[in-house]
């Protein structure tokens, strides 16, 4: 990727071209991972903190700093999107002795909006089977997915009008 491009995706750069990002999911299952913190950490974000977080990304080694990311939580209701954030660190392996391969993958990123995804979500599931969300496989096992252009749109769009627009978050 030429320099020029990655510069410019960095969401601590004034001249972020939103055009360039690039969004992802990242899942969480509550069955498979609780996540006893989250409610202080949405209430940290809501109070406008710039909260650092690491998440598992599969396989998928081509997420840089400044793509997008969104939550979406699966498996137990409420299901749907919950939280948003930017990446700060692309793919790097974690040690983990309990995959085939020895390690996984992970990124750093930084939250811009995030809510109790115990209690609520901001777009729930059944409103991502609409077109165009429904372009989109939001159902997936693994999180590192890329979110097709016309879904990542019309979701960032949603995400603003539920939201409000933000500035991308300072470093943590």
């Amino acid at each position: 990727m030429p320099a020029h491009r990655l510069s410019s995706r960095l969401p601590f750069n004034s001249s972020v071209r939103v055009a360039d990002m690039t969004a992802f999911l990242l899942i969480w299952s509550p069955k498979k991972w609780p996540w006893p913190e989250l409610p202080e950490m949405a209430a940290r974000v809501k109070a406008g903190e710039a909260v650092a977080d690491v998440w598992g990304c599969g396989f998928a080694r081509g997420i840089l700093p400044g793509d997008r990311v969104f939550l979406h939580r699966v498996a137990k209701e409420p299901k749907g999107v919950f939280g948003s954030g930017y990446v700060t660190r692309g793919p790097y392996e974690v040690p983990d002795p309990q995959t085939k391969r020895g390690y996984r993958l992970c990124i750093d990123f930084v939250y811009d909006w995030l809510v109790d995804g115990h209690r609520e979500v901001a777009i729930p599931r059944d409103a991502l089977r609409a077109h165009p969300f429904s372009v989109q496989t939001w159902d997936a096992q693994t999180s590192g997915i890329s979110i097709k252009p016309v879904a990542e749109g019309a979701l960032e769009k949603r995400w603003a009008e539920l939201t409000g627009k933000r500035k991308p978050p300072t470093r943590a």
